[in-house]
């Protein structure tokens, strides 16, 4: 599939501790190629807490306050990613359907992951090595037109795949340890 050369609107869900790959990939990316416009908000960085156990509302609070208007979630995926609650969080609203269009999941493994990184379980409950799946997960993208593609793929899913969606109602409390280096940042 050839990239179709429209430019999406992405929101880049992610762990601050990885924050200058993130940026790397962003100013590429986004800034210099114009691939996608992003959405990246300090959600990660001030882990300033919902106050609410009402699931729907937490959920509209995200992507009311975060995801905007975004049509794809990507997911940069480093050696912590999986770990963080508000990574749980951001893919859960994304996946949300409703009164909302879910935004399509893609899955990038970062350049220091060296192609291989633990999932966030709710990314891992909607991917699987077949394809028959609502999310994908990819190595770095080695060009713009790879990763347009992986964009368009992943805005397409959206209709076309939305029905295998999983989505259960519970969501991370709290940050959980890491696989990596055994703490919870």
């Amino acid at each position: 599939m050839a990239w179709s050369g429209i430019k999406r609107r992405v929101f880049i869900s992610h762990f601050r501790g990885d924050k200058t790959e993130v940026d790397n990939f962003i100013n590429y990316f986004a800034n210099q190629l114009g691939l996608f416009t992003p959405y990246v908000l300090g959600a990660n960085d001030n882990d300033e807490f919902i106050d609410s156990t009402d699931t729907d509302y937490v959920m509209s609070k995200i992507r009311e306050k975060y995801l905007q208007d975004s049509t794809v979630t990507i997911v940069l995926m480093g050696s912590c990613t999986h770990s963080r609650r508000y990574v749980d969080w951001e893919i859960k609203s994304s996946l949300r359907q409703g009164n909302y269009i879910p935004n399509g999941l893609l899955g990038i493994v970062l350049p220091s992951q060296n192609n291989s990184a633990h999932l966030p379980p709710r990314f891992e409950k909607n991917w699987n090595n077949e394809n028959n799946c609502y999310s994908r997960y990819r190595s770095y993208p080695s060009s713009g037109s790879q990763l347009g593609e992986f964009i368009d793929d992943a805005f397409n899913a959206r209709t076309t795949r939305s029905n295998l969606i999983v989505n259960p109602q519970e969501m991370m409390k709290y940050n959980s340890s890491c696989k990596v280096h055994s703490v919870t940042h």
